[in-house]
């Protein structure tokens, strides 16, 4: 079986391990943006290739398939999906793990993807407003207290800012933050010219985050483990947002913090997602749906945004922690036959992944970029941890920085405290060779964050308990500018000024 994987990261090293660990014994071809060492090497040892080009460029893409002849080809980022790649490839008689152009508008677009859990009475959505215009952002962020804002486009997980304005005495300094934030996301996003609303301000919630992720082939699905990804660059989740700096999984399809009930509350969501995504676009969904999600006190399990493909770390957490064959149920997925599948999992395997970057990411990739690095995978393997290779180039025998996260290290056990001080000890074979300071964050995984996490979890679970005994999880009371008071706010009276989907 031929297979051919698009894309060129630390998310598509993971697929190429799990895919090349089948008892099918693929042969493995990449199409990737640059030489990525741990994909070249995954490709070659299954007797496939890595070539390298445009990997959101659908007639590129088209081009290196029709050369290959692929029985299936996976998709791994979100951009390829955006430019109309999957829909090219299955035009073309391809069968294709990976969304189509209009259903991948769940994560290109928040709006949309707001919009339509509105529209359908979806439980563990937020309040929000969306604006085209700076102007009118300005005016609305003046009155618009506790909030967070976001780019209205996924832009990889950059751009979001999260103000707590609870001080009335530091309103006028909070809405200053605010304006220069907006100003910020309004110019990020000038580049990208297929989305029409610019900035997305929701109502802020605190709680535990967590990322759920479904495979489905239109008509059944399957859940994978949960994972908890670690998006902020600076310990104790401080600093700016990032694509992920790291994550845990485990034991068993659960966190030490999520309850099996919240689980299936969870996986109820996305599956009404799906379902009115379908009734929206006319189009089913087939591959790998991801829901970032926070418990939250508010209402429990609560959507924060959705991703149409696997996270990055989140698909490197489970590569210890799979059982099953994996490509059996790639395969499956676009054949239509994922209905009875069922996905064996190390229940007492837990895993932690480690990102590292190099100073400068998220906020300046040009300064994080091109800097030569080096890492001693033999030892890191001896540690009984994996390497997946992501933002990072080898040229000639140097391996060079993309400006984004270079290394992921995924190590895996019994307990989450042995097998984090293991991941610890793992970040030591990495080196910068130019003197260019490199990051990790050393919190993710430890006993103290765990713990941290359990206690959070807790004090929200005991509030939207109590919240649900009483008939309050629907009911809040919001106030908007022009408006006043809104208690118990209605879809209409929310899109009014947006006119309903992009």
């Amino acid at each position: 079986m031929k297979i051919l994987l698009v894309g060129s990261g630390g998310r598509e090293h993971a697929l190429a391990k799990l895919l090349f660990n089948s008892a099918l014994k693929p042969r493995l071809f990449v199409l990737a943006d640059y030489v990525n060492p741990g994909l070249k090497r995954e490709a070659e040892a299954s007797g496939g290739k890595l070539y390298t080009g445009d990997t959101v460029n659908p007639l590129e893409v088209a081009r290196i398939a029709d050369l290959v002849s692929p029985d299936i080809i996976v998709v791994g980022p979100e951009e390829p999906q955006f430019t109309g790649v999957v829909d090219v490839l299955r035009e073309k008689g391809y069968s294709v793990f990976g969304a189509l152009s209009k259903t991948s508008m769940i994560e290109r677009s928040k709006v949309f993807a707001r919009t339509l859990m509105w529209k359908h009475s979806i439980p563990g959505r937020l309040y929000f407003k969306a604006f085209k215009n700076l102007e009118e952002a300005y005016e609305y962020l003046k009155h618009a207290g506790d909030v967070v804002l976001k780019p209205a486009r996924q832009a990889g997980g950059k751009g979001v800012r999260v103000i707590r304005d609870t001080r009335a005495y530091l309103t006028s300094d909070k809405t200053d933050v605010k304006i220069q934030a907006a100003s910020k996301i309004f110019d990020e996003l000038s580049r990208y010219q297929d989305i029409e609303y610019k900035i997305i301000i929701e109502q802020r919630v605190e709680g535990v985050e967590y990322t759920a992720q479904v495979i489905t082939d239109g008509s059944s699905i399957l859940p994978l483990p949960l994972v908890q990804d670690n998006p902020h660059a600076f310990e104790g989740d401080l600093g700016p947002e990032t694509g992920g700096m790291g994550g845990i999984s485990g034991p068993g399809f659960l966190l030490p913090f999520i309850t099996s009930d919240e689980f299936n509350t969870t996986i109820d969501i996305i599956q009404k997602v799906l379902r009115a995504l379908e009734v929206e676009v006319g189009e089913k969904y087939t591959g790998v749906i991801a829901g970032q999600m926070m418990l939250t006190p508010i209402q429990g399990p609560t959507v924060i945004e959705f991703y149409s493909r696997f996270g990055d770390p989140e698909i490197g957490c489970l590569i210890p922690r799979i059982e099953s064959d994996f490509l059996e149920i790639i395969e499956r997925t676009v054949s239509g036959r994922l209905a009875g599948a069922k996905l064996e999992v190390k229940d007492n395997v837990v895993s932690i992944v480690k990102a590292v970057a190099p100073v400068g990411y998220p906020s300046s990739r040009k300064e994080a970029l091109g800097h030569p690095v080096s890492i001693n995978e033999k030892a890191i393997n001896e540690l009984g941890c994996i390497v997946l290779y992501a933002s990072v180039e080898e040229v000639g025998s140097v391996l060079y920085t993309k400006g984004s996260r270079v290394f992921e290290i995924v190590c895996y056990g019994e307990n989450y405290n042995e097998v984090y001080k293991r991941s610890l000890i793992a970040l030591t074979h990495i080196e910068s060779l130019d003197g260019w300071p490199l990051f990790y964050r050393r919190d993710i995984g430890s006993p103290e964050q765990i713990n941290e996490r359990i206690k959070l979890a807790e004090k929200a679970r005991q509030t939207y308990t109590y919240r649900a005994s009483r008939g309050l999880v629907n009911e809040s009371i919001v106030w908007i500018p022009g408006k006043g008071v809104v208690e118990n706010m209605l879809f209409s009276t929310l899109t009014s000024s947006r006119g309903g989907f992009e």
